[in-house]
């Protein structure tokens, strides 16, 4: 009873930590002025949400670009570190812990530091002011996260249903693919979100690699944040959250469905 009564607690000090700051959101989109100490806005506009409206065709675009790169980077990462993780976790090569402590240097090199670095090897090879360049260092920074996270799975996971499997006649790859991929679908739904989430927010990678000429989401987001134009930035901001939480349902439904045809397919139901 007393945990129960904890979970709740908890649980509710949650939900009020996620709902009051969108709560705040929807009020400044809507708020030209809204000065201390009054409990609510002295002047009311439109003008952001306007804004958005008027430049329909424009922020369309501007999405559909951005989620695509997004969205490549997340399937990039979740493809690469699905193979990076089942290497570390089945088996044993040389230099093995030297090329892990490798994948874990996006954690441990501010991000700055680190597109400073690789601005000037990308200008060298031909891939600054690129779309190719940008996805390419999304993928470095977004990759890591997804390969923790889906080592963490495999090592729960192991092999042996896998060998189970093959001894009763599958080939490797259909024990891969038919039985471990869905057992793992919630851990790639996740570094799916996580690695869709880190590229889609990314502003100073995106910037300096892709030298203004890459417009995102964020880049168009960032200036009114910085600006203090609060109108604007939480407009940008309900937006962005509105888009993150339709890419993740998407995602949902595209495991269960792509686990059901698997399942389906497998015990011919």
């Amino acid at each position: 009873m007393k945990s129960n009564k904890i979970n709740k607690i908890v649980l509710i000090f949650m939900s009020i930590c996620i709902i009051l700051p969108i709560i705040n959101l929807i009020i400044w989109s809507f708020a030209e002025r809204w000065a201390w100490p009054d409990l609510l806005p002295q002047t009311c506009s439109l003008r952001a949400i306007n804004e958005i409206f008027c430049r329909k065709s424009e922020m369309i675009q501007l999405f559909t670009s951005s989620i695509l790169l997004s969205f490549v980077v997340a399937i990039l990462s979740v493809i690469i570190g699905l193979m990076t993780a089942r290497a570390f976790v089945f088996y044993n090569f040389k230099f093995k812990k030297q090329i892990y402590f490798l994948t874990l240097l996006p954690f441990l090199i501010p991000s700055t530091v680190f597109a400073m670095g690789i601005h000037v090897k990308f200008i060298k090879w031909g891939l600054s002011n690129s779309i190719l360049g940008v996805i390419i260092v999304h993928l470095i920074y977004s990759l890591p996260y997804a390969t923790r996270l889906l080592m963490d799975g495999t090592m729960a996971i192991g092999n042996k249903l896998e060998e189970q499997a093959q001894v009763l006649g599958a080939t490797q790859f259909q024990a891969f693919t038919k039985i471990t991929l869905p057992i793992l679908s919630p851990v790639i739904l996740s570094s799916l979100s996580m690695s869709y989430i880190i590229s889609f927010s990314q502003y100073f990678l995106t910037l300096l690699i892709g030298g203004g000429k890459v417009k995102t989401f964020a880049i168009v987001m960032f200036p009114y944040l910085s600006g203090g134009d609060r109108n604007m930035a939480s407009t940008y901001s309900l937006v962005f959250l509105g888009i993150t939480i339709i890419i993740f349902s998407i995602f949902q439904v595209a495991v269960s469905k792509i686990n059901k045809t698997i399942s389906r397919s497998f015990y011919g139901v």
